[in-house]
């Protein structure tokens, strides 16, 4: 049986990216990348506080779900030479044959087209207009270093071991992904932090994959969304007007806590509430390897 409600909240969530970046284009808090902002102060920046700790986070951790679905029912070198055509071959080709536009822009805004020499112009072009394709570029990483993994825990016994979380062990998750996102961040490139997402990865992976942990989820939704719900505004108004993506604000304890109440009350919301699907969310959220055990 299809898990579609993982479905819908992977769709969904990219459709909330898309509107997170028409508001981050006119921001007004400094953040790298934007067109600018319209006046001093713009109070629907709030949308970008309130979402941008956890939407990324929350697609990893379902995208190491559904790896776990996958290699189910495929071999290591199926499920790499798949993730290899699906996602780094696109990616790639993607950057110089439209992401460069993205990038041309991105270095005029910044004023600093005439410090690049001619000759390099198009290749960093094309690197400066990664845009969204960083996520899936990380993707396949990502599914590289899991075939390691996996043949360290070949008989399962970790993954087994991860199913037999409690309540109590499933909350305080948020101090690993806290510590992760201390390491293995770019210095400038800031989207791409490798710690916490490779970290919200492995947890979809070796312990959300599991029903058990899911029915566990879904079971405190109510408590967990008003936690989150309040949260996320005292989150918004403590920030707002300091840059949200810089590293003091991403390494902090109240950003990781925030996003880690988050993620779990869309999850147990959405199992307790968006576990069906129509035409329309068929359309949007076709992916093979969101489903049950068999």
């Amino acid at each position: 049986m299809r898990k579609h409600y993982l479905d819908n909240l992977r769709w969904c969530t990219v459709l909330l990216v898309l509107i997170y970046h028409v508001f981050y284009l006119f921001n007004s808090v400094g953040v790298l990348g934007s067109v600018g902002s319209f006046s001093k102060v713009q109070y629907q920046d709030s949308v970008l506080y309130f979402v941008s700790p956890w939407f990324m986070a929350l697609l990893f951790l379902i995208a190491g779900i559904s790896s776990r679905y996958a290699l189910e029912r495929r071999s290591h070198k199926q499920f790499i030479k798949e993730r290899t055509v699906k996602l780094l071959i696109p990616s790639t080709l993607g950057l110089f044959v439209f992401q460069w536009m993205v990038g041309y822009f991105n270095i005029k805004l910044s004023g600093a087209w005439d410090m690049i020499p001619a000759f390099i112009r198009y290749p960093v072009m094309a690197i400066s207009g990664i845009g969204p394709l960083w996520f899936i570029q990380l993707l396949w990483l990502f599914a590289l270093l899991l075939v390691p993994i996996r043949k360290m825990d070949s008989k399962d016994k970790f993954y087994t071991l991860c199913g037999k979380c409690n309540g109590v062990a499933l909350l305080l998750l948020f101090l690993p992904i806290w510590g992760a996102s201390q390491i293995l961040n770019l210095p400038v490139l800031t989207v791409y932090r490798f710690g916490i997402y490779f970290t919200v990865f492995l947890i979809g992976y070796f312990i959300f994959s599991h029903d058990e942990i899911q029915e566990k989820i879904q079971k405190i939704h109510l408590p967990m969304l008003m936690i989150a719900v309040v949260m996320g505004i005292a989150y918004t108004v403590y920030y707002f007007g300091q840059n949200y993506a810089d590293g003091a604000c991403l390494k902090s304890l109240f950003t990781n806590a925030y996003l880690w109440i988050a993620i779990l009350a869309i999850l147990g919301c959405g199992k307790a509430w968006f576990n069906k699907t129509s035409n329309f969310a068929a359309y949007m959220g076709v992916v093979p390897e969101i489903r049950t055990k068999r």
